[in-house]
């Protein structure tokens, strides 16, 4: 019989990223894009004011040129007995014409637009009759040329007459195409941008330097947090960072203190415990050694019965221990606060505890107010908090005694979970410390880890309530002045009628 292969084991997949994960960012290249981004943004626009202003600055000499040119040719222009005569020489014609590089056209042109001299399909300016009065200026203007842009400066020139009659206009206009010019806004172009493609290099090197420079007091801080060792929770010195990293540092030194705290706080409470567990596990080794050595039957069975308290002892340790552990880690866990009775709640820890009171031989009651008591909270620790005040009573109350629950409220908005005893009462001095863990008041014989209490205050902080103890104002016996255990909890806003969840009753 040949055998089944054997499955084919799957192959190792990454875990997916979390698409709610917050994405790392890095604090210098934040701040370097802060930097860069106006830079670059504002560069092309700098180029571009740049080019606007190199051809105001360029079309400055050449329309003065144009200027003289045609203040020049208006003086060559006057009227010999009644006709428009021009005296505009070979030579100052070829000046007009001499350009390698631009086409110059001049035209002059009579009173009734007649053709006097120059070129006859020059275009001609567009003005109203007020503005052709005024001779002698010389203006400016963009036109085309056989379809070739070009600017064009002209005047209008009085013709004074022989008869002494209004003189007239004559029009004299000079246009050259603006290749020269556009040459010449390309060299200032040239001559300033040119220059910021080499400095804007080094303007990003000497950023990118500063900010590293800038950035470096957190690398040094980064090192010297880096290099202490594990153990090592002293204060971060903030005389060597800078003053804007010193709030950081005061924060960071915050919470090393209150690391160091709790650091010290859990190696108390484990050396406390490894104390604490000492007793009943010796107690324990010792009894079961001693019963190895007995041979009578009834000596085996007290040996047994020790055996057993010693390891209820330790059992009851180990469970407190991990009541407050929890108590202690409630707001790390995640548990759910939510609205419960906790009258209700406080009547069936109460019904837990009938037995372990005839055992006692006290009477356990408990009183309940007429209305339900709606509080928020996890009924789990309250359970535990309930519990472990009503065991302190029973284990400190005299047999014949009474202990008494009562739940009731005020009209201050705050509900009240009360724990009375007739037991020997707690000294005004004690009643502090009694809520540390692991104390016992001296010369008290009753059982106990002194873990109780401390789970109560734990729990009771955890819900936002107050504990006070108190003696019991219904005590008849002087030397038995009893124990009163009030903790008030803040009462929820009133709820709506419409609320869709049900207040908690188990």
């Amino acid at each position: 019989m040949s055998a089944a292969p054997e499955a084919a084991e799957p192959e190792y997949q990454p875990p997916a990223p979390d698409a709610d994960e917050d994405i790392q960012h890095s604090l210098f290249g934040e701040i370097l894009d802060w930097m860069l981004a106006p830079l670059l943004l504002l560069w092309p626009m700098s180029i571009a004011i740049t080019y606007l202003v190199a051809k105001s600055i360029a079309n400055q000499p050449f329309d003065h040129a144009l200027e003289d040119s045609v203040t020049v040719l208006a003086q060559q222009v006057r009227s010999v007995d009644g006709k428009l005569i021009k005296s505009l020489s070979g030579s100052a014609r070829d000046i007009l014409r001499a350009d390698d590089i631009d086409n110059v056209y001049f035209q002059i042109q009579g009173p009734k637009g007649e053709h006097i001299d120059g070129d006859r399909d020059m275009p001609q300016p567009v003005l109203d009759d007020e503005d052709k009065t005024s001779a002698g200026g010389v203006r400016f203007r963009n036109d085309a040329m056989h379809g070739t842009p070009v600017r064009v400066a002209f005047a209008y020139v009085q013709i004074e007459r022989n008869d002494g009659s209004t003189p007239q206009l004559a029009l004299v206009q000079v246009a050259e195409t603006l290749e020269k010019r556009a040459q010449l806004a390309n060299a200032i172009i040239k001559g300033v941008i040119l220059p910021q493609f080499i400095v804007l290099p080094v303007v990003l090197a000497l950023v990118w330097f500063a900010l590293s420079r800038g950035l470096s007091p957190l690398a040094q801080l980064q090192e010297r947090i880096r290099a202490r060792s594990s153990e090592d929770l002293s204060p971060i010195a903030s005389n060597q960072v800078p003053e804007e990293i010193s709030p950081l540092v005061r924060s960071l030194n915050e919470m090393l203190s209150r690391l160091s705290l709790t650091i010290d706080m859990q190696k108390r409470f484990i050396a406390d415990a490894a104390h604490q567990m000492r007793t009943p596990l010796a107690g324990m080794r010792m009894q079961s050694e001693l019963a190895l050595r007995q041979t009578d039957s009834g000596e085996i069975h007290r040996s047994l019965e020790q055996l057993a308290k010693s390891s209820e002892a330790a059992t009851r340790l180990v469970n407190q221990l991990l009541a407050l552990a929890r108590a202690e880690n409630h707001p790390q866990t995640g548990s759910v606060m939510q609205l419960l009775d906790l009258s209700e709640l406080a009547r069936m820890v109460v019904q837990d505890w009938v037995q372990a009171s005839f055992a006692h031989r006290i009477d356990l009651g408990f009183e309940a107010p007429a209305q339900p008591l709606l509080i928020t909270g996890n009924p789990t620790m309250l359970r535990e908090l309930l519990s472990n005040l009503i065991d302190n009573a029973l284990r400190y109350t005299p047999a014949g005694g009474s202990v008494t629950v009562r739940v009731r409220s005020d009209e201050l908005e705050h509900g009240y979970l009360e724990v009375e005893d007739t037991g020997p009462g707690i000294a005004q001095g004690e009643r502090e410390r009694v809520f540390e863990r692991f104390y016992r008041i001296l010369g008290n014989t009753a059982e106990g880890s002194g873990l109780g209490l401390a789970i109560v205050r734990e729990i009771a902080q955890q819900h936002g309530a107050e504990v006070d103890i108190f003696s019991n104002p219904r005590a008849t016996q002087p030397k038995l002045p009893g124990a009163l255990f009030r903790l008030t909890f803040p009462l929820p806003p009133a709820q709506h009628d419409d609320e869709n969840e049900p207040p908690y009753y188990g």
